[in-house]
């Protein structure tokens, strides 16, 4: 009876020991344990698996852990000795680590004692939480980066829209008190520059945040460089007569290829650079001709730059020693969205400097075709004068204000404009039998956009007319939509000379510009 018992207990336990074991497989995790003198008791196969070298029952815990070093599958932390013999003292500690696999892989050994002496480890392969770990942190990174960029651009934008500011505000205090009516019209052009320069500052400052995110994308045209250097020659001219020097600007003839308002903020911090750090003298813009290449310096007589910073004057928030002494105004950005806008258009900046006897920063752009200058320039608008008198214009805008507004604009330059707030009184003046030779459509009215009306429009009239889109709507989606309806496109506030200089072009010359964004 006993022995019936007995065999019934061991075919329990034998049962049970079979069981555990057939547990132990299925456990999504590699097991071992370790007997109290250091002997494998027992592996699942998850654990023996994740060796390339056999691990067998019996092996002594310090042989599989010359085994594995030996075996080079680890990335060990250290040096192998040292790990290996920092090892064997801690059999049967409680502690855990992360290991990095050569096949790429990370595991997690944890180990713990159990009563007796002994203990077991587990492997556990983490390879996908790390690398979840790793995407969380890249991402908790570049959005501190975003933040850091957003501080900065805010800095820079508090900075730059200073100056053009401080100018307009004098502008305005000498134009009330000024009686000769010569010089309040130079007044009145100065202040309509001013604002022209603040509007592109902050188109300009937009760009720069989408630099930090890595989005901007630089649109190349030919242009003339005379009406950046008169826009800096205003931002500038009152600042630089407050040091008592002389900002002189040489204007080449010409034209050059590159993305206008890039290479405006360039030209602005260099000459902004060169009236702070320059105490008596002169501050010169010009230009060199190089081939078919155009170097344009900005040349001052002030303290120069010592050797050991040129390079460094390019970093962001850099500041050289002295400049941080005498605590001079400027966070140190100017100079590195230089480079990075210069990288980003593919342009060679240069410094040459002597210290005590001035600096001479330099950006170097291809030439461009005159005949393929973009709308705005000053030079081009004038060549057109008196052209529209007589044309008729179909004018949709359901903003009543602006409509009068662009109304008398138009008005002034000899055109006859028919006006509408919407499509359905566009469609009227054109069932009426007007004839229409340029339609100038909003492109956000209540019910349908702009273009949706030149459509309808052209079906009407049977005929491809010229067109324009203005819009206040800058998303890349909008100008997308715009360009792909081959339409031009004006951001507002609309700039009279690049209206006129558009309107020019969509009348007599389409090829010029049809389709592009001014």
């Amino acid at each position: 009876m006993a022995e019936a018992a007995s065999r019934a207990t061991e075919h329990a336990d034998a049962a049970a020991l079979s069981e555990l074991r057939a547990g132990l497989e299925a456990v999504p995790a590699g097991i071992a344990i370790w007997s109290a003198d250091r002997a494998l008791s027992y592996a699942n196969q998850r654990f023996r698996r994740t060796f390339e070298f056999p691990v067998a029952a019996g092996v002594s815990f310090d042989a599989f852990v010359s085994e594995l070093v030996a075996s080079r599958e680890w990335l060990l932390p250290g040096a192998p000795g040292e790990w290996e013999r920092a090892e064997r003292a801690d059999f049967g500690r409680d502690k855990q680590g992360d290991y990095v696999l050569a096949d790429g892989r990370v595991m997690n050994l944890s180990q713990a004692p159990f009563e007796g002496g002994g203990m077991v480890q587990t492997l556990t392969d983490v390879t996908s939480v790390k690398r979840n770990e790793g995407a969380l942190r890249e991402a908790k990174e570049a959005a501190e980066a975003t933040d850091e960029a957003k501080s900065r651009f805010l800095r820079a934008a508090n900075h730059d829209l200073r100056q053009p500011l401080a100018s307009l505000k004098i502008l305005i205090y000498n134009c009330m008190r000024e009686a000769d009516e010569t010089h309040r019209a130079e007044m009145l052009h100065a202040m309509s520059v001013a604002v022209l320069i603040m509007e592109d500052l902050l188109g300009a400052l937009l760009q720069i945040g989408q630099l930090d995110a890595g989005r901007i994308q630089p649109r190349v045209t030919s242009f003339q460089l005379s009406q950046i250097f008169e826009r800096l020659d205003i931002q500038f001219r009152h600042q630089a007569q407050e040091k008592s020097l002389r900002l002189k600007f040489v204007t080449p003839r010409g034209t050059v290829a590159t993305d206008r308002a890039l290479l405006e903020r360039i030209l602005s911090n260099f000459v902004a650079n060169a009236i702070r750090f320059t105490e008596v003298g002169t501050v010169l813009v010009g230009c060199r001709k190089e081939g078919r290449l155009l170097r344009i310096e900005v040349v001052d007589t002030g303290r120069g730059v010592r050797d050991e910073d040129r390079e460094r004057v390019f970093e962001e928030f850099y500041r050289a020693a002295e400049e941080r002494r005498g605590q001079k105004s400027g966070l140190g950005l100017g100079l590195n969205i230089v480079k990075r806008l210069a990288d980003l258009l593919e342009l060679p900046v240069r410094l040459r400097s002597q210290v005590g006897r001035g600096s001479i920063f330099s950006v170097t752009v291809p030439l461009g075709n005159i005949w393929h200058s973009e709308g705005g320039e000053i030079e081009i608008s004038e060549m057109v004068g008196g052209e529209f008198a007589g044309t008729p214009v179909l004018l949709v805008e359901d903003d009543d204000i602006l409509r009068r507004s662009m109304t008398q604009l138009l008005q002034r330059w000899g055109i006859e404009v028919h006006a509408a707030a919407d499509e359905a009184e566009a469609l009227e003046l054109g069932r009426s039998g007007v004839a229409i030779s340029l339609i100038i459509a909003d492109y956000n009215l209540k019910s349908r956009t702009g273009i949706d009306v030149v459509r309808a429009l052209r079906q009407q009239f049977g005929v491809e007319t010229p067109a324009m889109i203005v819009t206040a709507d800058a998303e890349p989606r909008v100008l997308e939509s715009i360009r792909e309806e081959g339409l031009p496109v004006l951001i507002k506030p609309v700039s009279p000379p690049r209206l006129r200089v558009l309107m020019h072009n969509l009348l007599f010359e389409p090829g010029l510009i049809f389709g592009s964004r001014q």
